[in-house]
């Protein structure tokens, strides 16, 4: 081992060929939150039932976390594999302009998902229980 060189630990560069994985699926998770959002304003727009308005809002909340996740995958796996260990490290790369473009992309959808759960999720009313 060279002086001064860093070892990784192995959980560590587990953790990272994990978000490797998930990262390069973001491009298709964007586009499945894409279609799902566009499914549900045409449901909207047709005039569905309350009941196929909360299945297409509930499958909308699912695939904007499912990018969500990714985009977050994305920006650890732009921070590098020491990122996991050492937070000093990952605080410089978080200040990397490719790094912070990563970064807004997944806050975006967090913001787009969260504003989603609260407003754009219909209610479905319960239905009386027989006694």
């Amino acid at each position: 081992m060279v002086l001064g060189a860093r070892r990784v630990k192995a959980e560590a560069r587990a953790r990272y060929a994990e978000d490797v994985e998930q990262a390069e699926r973001l491009p298709e998770l964007l586009e499945a939150a894409r279609g799902a959002e566009e499914e549900l304003a045409r449901a909207r727009g047709a005039g569905a039932d309350v009941a196929q308005l909360h299945r297409l809002g509930v499958a909308y909340d699912a695939a904007l976390t499912d990018a969500m996740r990714a985009a977050y995958a994305r920006q650890r796996v732009l921070v590098g594999v020491r990122g996991y260990e050492d937070r000093i490290y990952r605080r410089r790369r978080l200040a990397r302009p490719e790094v912070r473009e990563a970064t807004e992309l997944a806050e975006r959808l967090l913001t787009l998902r969260e504003r989603h759960r609260l407003h754009g999720i219909e209610r479905v009313p319960r239905s009386p229980v027989a006694a």
